[in-house]
């Protein structure tokens, strides 16, 4: 999947125009790209589409529209996009309540650690957290973290050949498993394209 260009962009003036539209054909397109573990914790598979438009609010909202500063917000989210051998998401972790979402943030310091992707029968893939910057502390972890699922070659050709595919959270604070749907399961597959 290719990175974001500045080309690849809407002027603010044409996003303004343009983002009713576009705002909801992402919001249809993520549908099958997030993923539910448990009650409480959401996986959003990114692409480039994803990306496209977290950059075009982040231009809009932050009024960006000099080359330096569109630079600036493409080097912080092209990272994002998947490579071709990997899935990368967003891992977001959602307690209505204040209170207790400030608890069990605590509670639940590494969780984003303890995040496996099983391809078929083939080994779990666990995920790399954070890579851009440490999100974690001595005393809780944050409710949003980026992660990275490295696939083998072997992983990939199953995954595209249709093998069911398993993402599991496993820590003392929170346990939570589920299969991928077939929606899901043939979105993200295309992200090996």
């Amino acid at each position: 999947m290719q990175k974001l260009m500045p080309n690849d962009l809407f002027t603010l003036e044409a996003y303004a125009r343009e983002r009713p539209a576009f705002r909801e054909r992402v919001l249809a397109h993520k549908q099958a790209r997030r993923v539910p573990l448990g009650a409480h914790l959401t996986l959003l598979f990114e692409d480039r589409l994803t990306v496209q438009y977290q950059v075009q609010e982040m231009l809009r909202i932050e009024r960006i529209f000099e080359q330096a500063g569109i630079h600036d917000e493409l080097d912080a989210y092209n990272p994002l996009i998947p490579d071709g051998a990997n899935l990368k998401a967003t891992l977001l972790i959602e307690y209505e309540d204040p209170a207790e979402r400030a608890r069990r943030l605590v509670e639940m310091r590494d969780i984003e650690r303890v995040i496996t992707l099983r391809v078929g029968s083939l080994a779990p893939v666990n995920a790399i957290a954070d890579e851009d910057m440490q999100r974690s502390n001595a005393e809780k972890t944050s409710a949003v973290h980026f992660l990275r699922f490295e696939l083998s070659p072997a992983h990939v050709a199953a995954f595209k050949n249709g093998d069911a595919v398993e993402l599991a959270v496993d820590h003392p604070a929170y346990q939570g498993k589920t299969t991928l749907g077939l929606p899901t399961h043939a979105a993200l597959a295309a992200d090996f394209d």
